[in-house]
């Protein structure tokens, strides 16, 4: 996969076309290389954005980089549940996935409750890629960067960043 790819996959999703299988698995694959070499709480540095859930509402997404600046010029923390309930949970991860690749320190991928099996199944995300795919292969491939994700960020060693908040029962972020 080359620099090259990924910027032809930017524009191809921005034009609503999904990536084949194959360039999802090859994406999946080399996303994941990078976050399981990321920190469970992601040391962060200002400024950065910081952006709430997109539930697949890809066309937003692209809005909220049009409004809120393009990376690398702007930073992004994103704080989880990139699939179901929206149309666009596929092009929506798939997008976040090809700038984790391009700008791996300018964009930080959080994991919410939904980038998990059981909820993507029951919300959404396993029946648009079935739709959309007509196999459960690209799910697996993305569910399996999803357990890889990041849980937490903390921006210049002052703001926590975490999806939903922590057990009481966790004393330290160690």
């Amino acid at each position: 996969m080359s620099a090259k790819d990924v910027d032809q996959w930017l524009e191809q999703l921005k034009e609503g076309n999904i990536l084949n299988e194959k360039d999802l698995r090859l994406l999946c694959e080399k996303v994941k290389e990078i976050v399981v070499e990321e920190s469970s709480c992601q040391l962060v540095r200002a400024p950065v954005t910081i952006c709430g859930d997109i539930h697949g509402q890809f066309y937003d997404l692209l809005e909220l980089f049009n409004r809120g600046g393009q990376i690398p010029q702007t930073s992004y923390i994103f704080m989880g549940d990139y699939v179901d309930r929206g149309y666009h949970s596929m092009e929506t991860f798939q997008y976040l996935m090809c700038l984790k690749v391009k700008y791996p320190g300018n964009i930080t991928i959080l994991r919410g409750n939904h980038e998990s099996r059981q909820i993507s199944m029951q919300y959404g995300f396993y029946d648009e890629t079935m739709k959309k795919y007509g196999n459960i292969n690209p799910w697996k491939y993305c569910c399996d960067v999803m357990d890889h994700l990041v849980i937490s960020a903390c921006v210049e060693g002052k703001i926590f960043c975490v999806h939903a908040g922590l057990s009481p029962d966790i004393k330290t972020l160690d």
